[in-house]
């Protein structure tokens, strides 16, 4: 299903948004509609208090670790093959 969008727009700012799609070879629509993807893109995907939220469950376990150097060792032996 498609939708219409109807936005108003003062005469300079059409003019200017024209000749912007006109440098990049569009139709002002493909301008917009690229233009909005891009704005949809920049949102995040989730809301931020979700996110804060596994954050925060994600942050409270407490698993056991190791030294970083030793743990790149025990990694870099796995993966030759020799036993760590």
């Amino acid at each position: 299903m498609n939708a219409r969008l109807h936005v108003i727009l003062d005469d300079a700012e059409m003019r200017e948004i024209r000749a912007i799609a006109r440098r990049n070879g569009m139709t002002v629509a493909a301008w917009v509609r690229r233009a909005i993807r891009g704005a949809k893109a920049e949102e995040p995907a989730a809301d931020l208090q979700r996110k804060l939220d596994a954050l925060r469950i994600a942050t409270s376990h407490s698993f056991p670790t190791a030294d970083i150097e030793q743990m790149l060792v025990e990694i870099a032996k796995g993966y030759s093959g020799r036993p760590a």
